[in-house]
């Protein structure tokens, strides 16, 4: 099996890249613009040219996409290119749409018309992976969680681009016939992703004797999902879903921001202990606007049609994840000093606006 990954340089569909060469016996074309998310080093160490080879394509550029389709005739597309960070979606909204929007719009025209050309076995069992994520579904109160059928109500221009590639998605397999599979997942984390997040911020802040600035009292809760978790389940919906089906992937982990931001500071001190606790370094700013309470997945449908389930405990993927940081300085200290150095986002200033269009363009 040949599969298209799609931001395949940045910090999942790098895993989902690194899970298949090491678990399956698929081939792999990584397609990736190299954006200020993606490092060069992610993939470096599994391009082979055999099983893994790289195209420096943007989803955006129609020409470039078909020449990849007509070039490696794929049996698969895992579609995971997106700009995804809310508080730039906040600046720069524009660039959202044309990526998450157009660019899956071109990458899905480009799919059809492959498809529509295959013959036989290959035509039944191709398919188109898109993934999503758990914000098109809204802000959840204090409890429920998100199903399958639950109403979409995005609220930031991130989640309001992916919902509507979503419904793009939706709508090629309902007219066209395209054979797709969709997911909705919770908060990643984990190794290679790129330090504008929470928990890479706050961990290299810390690490750094740097403020760790949580927005508002820090009460917003997101549900945790290990990025190799995550990796293994988009395989399996890809080889296994159901086709016009989408599935949620959630990591059964609920932790407030300032909860997140503790067992850092605490799993920190641990590791590497300082005078002070790194909980001091801890500073309240203004709430991002338009920020969504609560996110929580039901992954009841994918645990039990699918029979995936998380492997990884908050706990033991956060001791992860700060260790590969430590060991792995030489890849995020050039991202801090040449690309983000962590400075707020997302509250309209103009000459932030212009450094972001020039990193995005």
């Amino acid at each position: 099996m040949k599969i298209i990954i799609t931001g395949a340089a940045g910090f999942i569909g790098s895993a989902v890249a690194r899970h298949l060469l090491r678990d399956t016996n698929a081939s792999i074309v990584c397609l990736d613009k190299m954006t200020y998310a993606a490092h060069p080093d992610t993939l470096a160490p599994i391009i082979d040219g055999v099983r893994a080879v790289f195209e420096p394509v943007d989803i955006c550029d129609r020409a470039e996409v078909e020449r990849v389709f007509r070039e490696h005739r794929p049996d698969a597309v895992m579609h995971l290119a997106a700009e995804s960070h809310v508080d730039r979606s906040i600046e720069i909204p524009g660039v959202f749409i044309e990526t998450n929007v157009v660019g899956t719009y071109v990458l899905l025209e480009a799919a059809r018309r492959h498809w529509s050309d295959l013959t036989g076995e290959r035509r039944e069992s191709f398919r188109f992976h898109h993934v999503s994520t758990d914000e098109v579904y809204g802000s959840l109160g204090p409890t429920g969680k998100f199903t399958e059928e639950t109403p979409y109500a995005p609220s930031s221009p991130y989640s309001a681009s992916k919902a509507s590639a979503d419904h793009i998605v939706q709508a090629w397999h309902h007219t066209h016939g395209l054979p797709v599979v969709m997911s909705n997942c919770s908060n990643n984390y984990g190794p290679y992703q790129f330090p504008e997040k929470l928990i890479p911020l706050m961990i290299l802040n810390a690490l750094e004797g740097k403020p760790l600035p949580v927005y508002g009292a820090g009460a917003n809760v997101r549900d945790w999902l290990y990025v190799e978790d995550h990796a293994a389940a988009l395989v399996r919906i890809l080889t296994a879903g159901r086709v016009g089906q989408k599935y949620n992937v959630g990591g059964d982990a609920e932790r407030s921001n300032l909860e997140v931001v503790h067992a850092i500071c605490d799993t920190l001190d641990a590791m590497l202990p300082r005078e002070r606790p790194r909980r001091d370094l801890i500073t309240h700013v203004a709430d991002r606007p338009g920020h969504d309470l609560r996110y929580a997945i039901d992954a009841t449908k994918i645990r039990r049609e699918l029979g995936w389930e998380p492997s990884v405990t908050f706990e033991a993927g956060l001791r992860r994840t700060i260790e590969w940081y430590l060991d792995n300085q030489s890849w995020w200290q050039p991202l801090r000093s040449a690309v983000y150095g962590g400075q707020r986002l997302g509250l309209g200033a103009l000459e932030t606006t212009r450094t972001l269009e020039v990193v995005a363009s």
